[in-house]
C-alpha cells in the first residue's frame, strides 16, 4: 500500500500532542480552511509518495517518542494508509493522535472512516477558523476544535473531552 505525505516523518515534537512525538504529514487536504498554516499540504497530488512498509521502517528508528500525530493535510482523505499507521504505531507502543478539519459527529458513522477512529487514541476536530484563531489553544488553532478522548467517546455513544477525562 502506497501513502502520501508532505515530507519526512518530523520527530521530537512537543506541539503536535502530549509528550514527544513523531508527525506524519499527510499530503491532500480538500478543506481549504482560510488561513491554514499548511497550504502547501493541500494539493492531493502534491508531496512524495511512499510505500507504508517503508514509513514503518522510519517509525521503528523512532527513539524517546510517546506517540504519533496524523497531520497533514488531513489524514482522512488517506484512512486506509492512517489506519495501517495508526495499528502499527500502537503495535510498537506508541499513542495516536490526530488532526482533521472533519466533525466527529459526521464522521463517526461513515464506515469509511471507521477503522482509523478505532485506532486513534486523540482526535482534534474541526476546520481551523481564522476568526477563532488563539495563541491560548493547547494543540489546536482555532477555539472551535476540540480534542476528543476517542475511546471513550465510542463507548459513551457521544463526544467526552480528552481532558474531561
Amino acid at each position: 500500500m502506497k501513502v502520501r505525505l508532505a515530507s519526512d516523518l518530523q520527530p521530537d515534537s512537543i506541539v503536535d500532542g502530549e509528550g514527544m512525538r513523531t508527525v506524519i504529514w499527510f499530503q491532500g487536504c480538500l478543506h481549504n480552511c482560510p488561513g491554514c498554516h499548511n497550504p502547501n499540504t493541500h494539493d492531493l497530488n502534491g508531496g512524495i509518495e511512499l510505500d507504508i512498509e517503508d514509513v514503518k521502517k522510519q517509525m521503528d528508528n523512532l527513539e524517546f517518542q510517546n506517540g504519533i500525530t496524523l497531520s497533514g493535510g488531513d489524514p482522512f482523505f488517506q484512512p486506509e494508509a492512517a489506519t495501517a499507521l495508526a495499528k502499527y504505531a500502537h503495535e510498537i507502543g506508541l499513542n495516536v493522535w490526530a488532526y482533521t478539519g472533519f466533525i466527529y459527529e459526521n464522521i463517526i458513522n461513515n464506515p469509511k472512516y471507521q477503522e482509523l477512529l478505532n485506532n486513534i487514541d486523540v482526535l482534534v476536530d474541526g476546520p481551523f477558523i481564522l476568526k477563532e484563531k488563539s495563541l491560548d489553544c493547547k494543540f489546536r488553532g482555532s477555539k472551535n476544535q476540540r480534542i476528543i478522548d476517542v475511546k471513550k467517546s465510542i463507548e459513551s455513544g457521544k463526544v467526552i473531552d480528552y481532558y474531561e477525562v
